[in-house]
């Protein structure tokens, strides 16, 4: 799997918009790492500052900076990584990272997630992060519970920006997506999707304590941190509008799980799937904190799902 080059070799998908005020910054961040060799590719979803020119005179300056052909608008994250995942040839790489475009990564945190994915049978890679905010105050955020027998349908395995997924499983991913282009732009988050494939098609994951970066909150995140009044707002109403929902039952659709949870029920929208869904909590959420508002969430869809009948 490793190549014969000194280093390892990295392919960074970044997905921009919107990101002239902090992406030099990220990408100075990425270029300083230490003990790979990396290249970084860029995609511009269509925006109205100054990110392509930024860009622009970042490859001026160093050829490991490929930008992808711009004047697409693609409307979220997800479809601008999809984008990413399906175009660029990832053939020549030992591995790929995702990149944020307003984060910045420890010098070490590419040659940390190697050394890690180097110790066994390891497929792919995720980690904790430090959240940071303008004011200056820091959170360590912690991602790295123990993974459970379901939890890939219901959950991320942290940010997408602290994966490094090893060549089978991308290219696998890649042919996957691929092929089913108009179904995946439906998965909403690209992190959540390829945890789920990955755990579905019994590749390894490891979820490192050790933290690669500093994760940058401001009001234009589009996920962010799980902190604060307005982000626990946020998810309630992703959850309680039925979106979450509806996105695992897509996410088990396409991974093939969603005629059952290995024979114990089907996953479906309906009253008795939420119903005893609840009693499988344990198995669908890493964090005990997590599984209670899943319980929580599970008896409210299914009340939900009882009116509307």
């Amino acid at each position: 799997m490793i190549s014969n080059y000194p280093f390892p070799k990295f392919a960074v998908l970044l997905a921009a918009y919107n990101g002239a005020k902090f992406i030099n910054q990220q990408i100075s961040s990425i270029l300083s790492q230490e003990n790979i060799d990396l290249h970084i590719y860029v995609s511009i979803d269509e925006s109205i500052d100054d990110t392509e020119i930024c860009i622009q005179k970042l490859i001026d300056l160093d050829p490991r900076i490929t930008l992808l052909p711009t004047g697409e608008r693609y409307g979220g994250a997800a479809k601008n990584f999809y984008r990413l995942i399906r175009d660029v040839d990832l053939s020549s790489y030992d591995f790929i990272s995702f990149s944020d475009q307003d984060d910045v990564w420890f010098p070490q945190k590419l040659s940390r997630a190697y050394a890690v994915l180097s110790q066994g049978n390891i497929d792919a890679y995720s980690s904790n992060v430090i959240a940071f905010w303008p004011d200056g105050h820091r959170s360590f955020v912690k991602k790295s519970y123990p993974q459970v027998k379901w939890d890939f349908l219901f959950e991320a395995a942290g940010p997408g920006c602290t994966y490094v997924i090893s060549k089978p499983l991308i290219l696998d991913f890649q042919q996957f997506i691929r092929g089913k282009w108009n179904e995946v732009q439906n998965i909403g988050l690209h992190d959540w999707f390829i945890y789920a494939f990955a755990r579905a098609n019994s590749y390894k994951w490891i979820i490192d304590e050790t933290p690669g970066m500093l994760y940058r909150q401001h009001e234009n995140n589009e996920v962010g941190v799980n902190k604060g009044i307005k982000a626990i707002q946020y998810r309630a109403h992703k959850i309680f509008s039925g979106w979450a929902f509806s996105q695992s039952l897509l996410i088990a659709d396409l991974v093939g799980f969603k005629r059952g949870l290995s024979g114990h029920f089907h996953l479906e929208s309906s009253r008795f799937s939420y119903f005893k869904l609840a009693f499988f909590s344990t198995q669908c959420r890493r964090r005990l904190r997590d599984r209670f508002f899943f319980v929580f969430s599970c008896l409210i869809m299914c009340a939900v799902a009882g009116k509307s009948k």
